[in-house]
């Protein structure tokens, strides 16, 4: 199971669905913020004060996170920042279910089209989710990253350079 866990190809495979779900989660939040913000609000956890800062910061943090994570830099901190939203949304559906709320997640299309209701199947899909981050997280190194190109890159300018010879001064 570590060897899997530690697999370069898996990780890759958990950075990819991160950051793609990210990805479009967030782009229609970004293109239509004030259907967002109503979403919020209609968890009723967020004071109505900071709903529409919290409508106009999130898509913008999940975007940003998930070309991180598809690009592959600074893809801990990426993978940390999605698997703390994941636990808040996680938390979220789950107080909305238990209050007995329905409503729509707000978690893709905020057009209406195919809204997803607040369910059970939201918590695991939202907990799949997370366990991606985690992996991510624990990983070992991200192979397949820009980072680590760059670092491979740099890597292989210095250990090309000749050493100077110390017997040819004397």
């Amino acid at each position: 199971m570590n060897h899997i866990l530690h697999n370069p190809l898996f990780q890759l495979i958990a950075r990819l669905v991160l950051g793609g779900v990210f990805l479009v989660a967030a782009i229609d939040k970004i293109a239509v913020p004030d259907a967002f913000a109503k979403s919020i609000n209609n968890y009723h956890i967020v004071p109505t004060n900071l709903v529409n800062f919290s409508a106009l910061l999130l898509p913008w943090l999940e975007l940003l996170c998930s070309i991180f994570l598809i690009v592959g830099v600074r893809v801990k901190a990426a993978a940390f920042l999605t698997s703390g939203m994941l636990v808040v949304f996680i938390v979220a559906i789950i107080s909305a279910m238990i209050r007995g709320l329905d409503i729509n997640c707000g978690c893709f299309s905020q057009a209406g089209v195919a809204p997803t209701k607040v369910g059970w199947g939201k918590v695991f899909e939202d907990i799949g989710l997370l366990v991606a981050g985690i992996i991510i997280l624990f990983s070992n190194g991200n192979k397949f990253s820009l980072e680590s190109l760059v670092e491979n890159s740099s890597n292989q300018n210095t250990t090309s350079k000749p050493e100077p010879s110390y017997s040819e001064s004397l």
